[in-house]
Parts: C-alpha cells; structure tokens; sequence
C-alpha cells in the first residue's frame, strides 16, 4: 500500500512544478505528517524529493528527474492501453498522437508488461455504432475536436430544423453515443451550455484566441442530464394498456426502458385474470403502435380510441391474412 502511495507521489510531482504538503495530503487522502515522511523516505531512496520552506513552499524534484513506470502492476498497465479507443481517435484526427504515447508507455514499462497492450487488445474492443447503421464519420470532426483540445473558439455554421444558423461557440468535450458525434460547447460571451451534432455543421473556422474553462463544467454529468432531459422530452403522449404477466416482463424491452419503469412502479395491483393496467408515456400514437406491436398477444391498448382502433384493424387484417 505505501509503495503504490510512494509511486503516485513521485507521478504527481513529475506531472506538476510543485505541490503543498495540504495539496499532496489531499490526492493521497493521508495526513501531512505522512507526505513529510514519505518525501523523506523518498529522498533516502535516492529520488531528489527537495522541500521549500515557507508560505509559498511546497515539495518539487530537482535536476528534471524523472521515473520509469515500475510500479505499474499488470492489471494497471492493460487498463491503462484501453484508455485509447482506436476508431474514435483516428475519427478525430488523434490516431497518431495516441499511438506515440502509447510507444512511449510502453518503451517506459518493465519486460515483463511489454505486452500489455496487446493482451488488453485482445480483450476488449469498443464497436460504438449501433446495429444495422453504416458509421460514417462527420467531416469536420477533426477541426472540431482540435478545437476542444486547444480551448479555442469557432465560429460554426449549423443546419437546424427550419434553417441554417451561424454560432460562436466554446466547445468543451465531445460525445460518442451510438456512432454519432456531438460537441458539448458554450454559445460565447458567457452563453448557455447546448449540444450539437456535428455532422449538422456545414462550417467550422477556429478563432485566434482561446477561451477560459468554466473549472466547474463536468462533461458526463452535463451529458447524462442533458440525455435524460432529451428523453422525457420526446415522451409527449400517453397510451393506457393491459399487460399480462409475460407483457410485463418484456415491455422495458419493446418501449423506452426508462418509461417502462417508472409506468409499472406507479400502476395498481393486476385483476382477477392477473393482467396489469398501466399508463405509459410515449413519442406518439405512430411509435406507440409499432413498438406495442411487438408485445403481440400478450398487451391489449385500452387507450387512446385511434390507437385501440388501429390494432383491432391489425387483428382483422391478421386473421384475413391466416385465413381465421
């Protein structure tokens, strides 16, 4: 446990200028007494941990000392190459920055984790398109993403429902759901947070000048909320209907999951014949028919009249069809 604790604090100074035995007590999650005498230990084992004293003091290494990565354990090192996610990075332009810092982790690794990567490759591989779609990468996506990384404005023209707009935009972090790409960025001079697909851009020009992050933004919270908030919001109709118990078990598959719980955490007790009513919200009467469809016998819709009315023409047209 000290030896890992020993390692990180060598990684944290090599990473920063200096730090405050308070700021390493705090990454470490120990007392300062313990940074005193780890630094101490430190320096007995010949790393030139060196103390300034004083108000603005804190703990550096000297003479440009840096460390080979021997306290990696080899569970470490293979999570450490699935942190690169080939498709991504070469869709944003980063393949060859990732696959140098990988050659430079792996150059810094003891003999016997010099296969780390490979091993990590073959077991696990991130296929982020969903099924049956032709991923196809957006064409400014690299522009974007450089931007992102070097924290500079762009102005973007973007095609929205109606027309076609032009923005000033602050782009924070890029998003990868289901092969499609989106940028999390702050319409500029102190605007709100919103999302956009990049393959809707028509054009991208990065500014001169960069902008200061908001220290505060945290991407997969915005991302989560905001995803969450774009689900309800499609959800602008209700359908009343009677599951049976199979019904029930499969309906968070055939409706949105999320939908699907909270309907059945709220509905009765089932009848006498063991089925269960519940008022379930969804896109429209359009989706609700051709998802409900696929809960066959086992869901009847009570309501809406035209929905009901459609799936009582579905079982006629069924039963012509059967010869029944």
């Amino acid at each position: 446990m000290r030896a890992a604790r020993l390692i990180k604090m060598v990684l944290l100074l090599q990473s920063r200028h200096s730090m405050t035995a308070a700021e390493l007590a705090q990454e470490l999650e120990v007392s300062e007494r313990t940074v005193t005498r780890d630094a101490q230990a430190l320096s007995e084992a010949g790393v030139p941990v060196y103390a300034d004293r004083g108000r603005a003091g804190g703990y550096r290494l000297i003479g440009g000392y840096r460390t080979r990565l021997t306290g990696l354990a080899r569970g470490e090192a293979e999570a450490l190459f699935l942190s690169g996610v080939p498709g991504a990075l070469r869709e944003m332009g980063l393949e060859d920055a990732a696959s140098a810092a990988r050659l430079k982790v792996s150059a810094a690794l003891l003999p016997s984790l010099s296969d780390a990567s490979r091993t990590a490759a073959q077991r696990f591989h991130l296929d982020a398109p969903g099924w049956f779609t032709e991923p196809k990468s957006p064409e400014l996506l690299p522009a974007v993403a450089e931007a992102v990384w070097d924290d500079r404005r762009v102005t973007a023209r973007y095609r929205g429902q109606e027309r076609e707009v032009e923005r000033d935009l602050e782009p924070y972090g890029l998003v990868l759901k289901a092969g499609v790409w989106y940028v999390c960025a702050r319409v500029a001079q102190g605007g709100a947070f919103r999302v956009y697909r990049i393959d809707r851009f028509t054009a991208v020009k990065a500014g001169a000048d960069r902008f200061v992050r908001d220290e505060e933004f945290d991407l997969p919270g915005f991302w989560a909320e905001r995803a969450e908030q774009f689900a309800r919001s499609i959800l602008r109709a209700e359908v009343v209907v009677r599951l049976s118990a199979a019904g029930v078990r499969r309906l968070p598959y055939a409706v949105d999951p999320a939908a699907a719980r909270e309907a059945l955490a709220v509905a009765g007790t089932p009848d006498e014949d063991g089925w269960l009513t519940v008022t379930l919200p969804v896109e429209s009467e359009e989706v609700a028919h051709s998802q409900l469809m696929g809960l066959g016998p086992e869901a009847e819709v009570l309501a809406p009249p035209s929905l009901r009315a459609r799936f009582v023409d579905d079982v006629g047209r069924l039963g012509r069809l059967y010869g029944t």
